[in-house]
């Protein structure tokens, strides 16, 4: 069967499905889950243990119109500042719950736009966040940075904190592209941040790419391509672009009529990889990219990739807490959602307590789909006997679930030792695969293009 017929079958056009970027998806979340539940399980992360910490910035100086984060638009930085200095407050309540002897070993900032904080603010912030938690041998400070909005004065503050990976937005370098997406950024301007991050010693850099926005063609997307690889990052994470302007109401500044088909979508997503790989990347997962060099990519070789909310990792760690507005915390017995509005995060704040609101108690059951889904996600697999070791009272469910996806999804699995695995042309279908494993879909909730 040709590949584009097999993928067609079992609807990768058509599909509309979860990103797995954590199971349950974030839309299964629960009303006061976070309430009940935050300090004990912070308090439950076991002692002498390394976490990763995640600090969201949800403030833009412009909101480009693809984006479907929560942010929000400021002029001033008085908001910032105000916002940051609860963010001060969280920590302190954070630490005073954990156990004394959790190190860091991963620090991120995302957004919005971590780096419109003026250096002073930068700088209050992370002096807090590194006096509270001391940092691993190895510690990883990365910072979602815009070239567009980050001053030299800022990014010496960063790296005067240890930053040694940064993150780059550069979603498509086609000035019509960028026109229509309400995001203006010149190659040269971020080559400069590139330039200047190499310069000040910062070993680790990722890129990020989007595909299926208004406008794009083969031929546009290709010279985004070419100039992105002569910046040599260590990784590319190349994400379709999901329109859901009922969902993200600037969205609708972009007209569906000015987006490529979903044929279209896939064709320009092969094109990156083939790019890429040309170029001496190696796929990652479904849409990540790295050099062999890269500890993204030892990880994947090791089998010990992972997923979370910011895609693919190597993060090993059991306990990611999240700190801001609607930031999400990750701990082995479940998630925590902190208050997603920004008035309603920092009310929890000044009260006194903890900002977590809605979340998800893991179930034994919870568990065993987590587990299928993240070998899919990350290993394209279905290992039923390492399954079979870690859930003992599931092996019959184990069992038919592997010969419901042989059944299900001919031709897509072959038997391999320990379990399934996908054939290399069928791999786009996994998010598809991993909903139908997924028993919690909703046929009610909007999802992105399988593509």
């Amino acid at each position: 069967m040709e590949k584009n017929d097999l993928l067609s079958k079992f609807g990768l056009f058509d599909a509309k499905v979860p990103r797995y970027t954590s199971y349950p998806p974030a839309n299964h979340f629960q009303n006061g889950v976070g309430v009940r539940r935050q300090a004990d399980w912070l308090k439950a992360v076991p002692e002498g243990s390394e976490v990763s910490i995640y600090i969201h910035i949800p403030f833009c100086k412009r909101l480009c119109w693809f984006c479907a984060c929560r942010t929000q638009g400021t002029k001033t930085l008085r908001p910032v500042d105000a916002y940051v200095d609860i963010l001060r407050q969280e920590i302190a309540q954070v630490r005073a719950a954990l156990p004394q002897s959790v190190r860091m070993s991963r620090l991120h900032l995302g957004g919005g736009t971590p780096t419109i904080l003026s250096p002073e603010t930068m700088e209050a912030l992370l002096g807090t966040v590194f006096d509270a938690i001391p940092k691993s041998a190895d510690c990883e400070f990365s910072v979602e940075i815009d070239p567009t909005e980050a001053s030299e004065e800022l990014l010496n503050s960063l790296v005067k904190f240890g930053l040694n990976r940064a993150s780059i937005g550069v979603q498509d370098f086609e000035p019509k592209v960028q026109k229509a997406i309400g995001r203006q950024q010149s190659l040269e301007q971020t080559v400069g941040v590139v330039e200047f991050l190499h310069n000040a010693g910062v070993a680790g850099l990722n890129l990020d790419l989007l595909y299926g926005l208004p406008h794009q063609t083969a031929e546009s997307f290709r010279k985004t391509l070419k100039h992105v690889a002569d910046m040599r990052p260590d990784r590319l994470a190349i994400y379709g672009y999901a329109h859901v302007p009922w969902m993200s109401k600037r969205q609708v500044m972009i007209k569906a009529e000015d987006l490529p088909d979903n044929q279209s979508r896939f064709e320009l997503a092969e094109l990156a990889k083939a790019h890429l790989v040309a170029e001496g990347y190696k796929a990652i997962g479904i849409d990540h990219f790295a050099l062999p060099s890269d500890s993204l990519f030892m990880a994947a070789e090791r089998g010990q990739l992972r997923r979370n909310f910011q895609g693919y990792t190597d993060d090993q760690c059991e306990s990611l807490i999240g700190l801001g507005a609607s930031a999400i915390s990750k701990f082995s017995q479940g998630f925590v959602q902190n208050a997603v509005a920004t008035s309603a995060y920092q009310e929890r704040i000044q009260s006194g307590g903890l900002a977590g609101h809605k979340g998800y108690e893991m179930a034994c059951q919870d568990e065993l789909v987590a587990a299928i889904v993240e070998d899919l996600m990350c290993r394209f697999s279905f290992r039923e006997e390492a399954l079979n070791n870690r859930f003992p009272q599931s092996i019959d469910v184990i069992h038919r679930t592997a010969i419901s996806l042989m059944n299900r999804f001919p031709g897509v699995f072959r038997i391999a030792s320990g379990g399934l695995e996908m054939v290399a042309e069928a791999r786009p279908l996994v998010r598809v695969i991993a909903s139908f494993v997924d028993q919690f879909t909703s046929q009610h909730v909007a999802h992105s293009s399988a593509i």
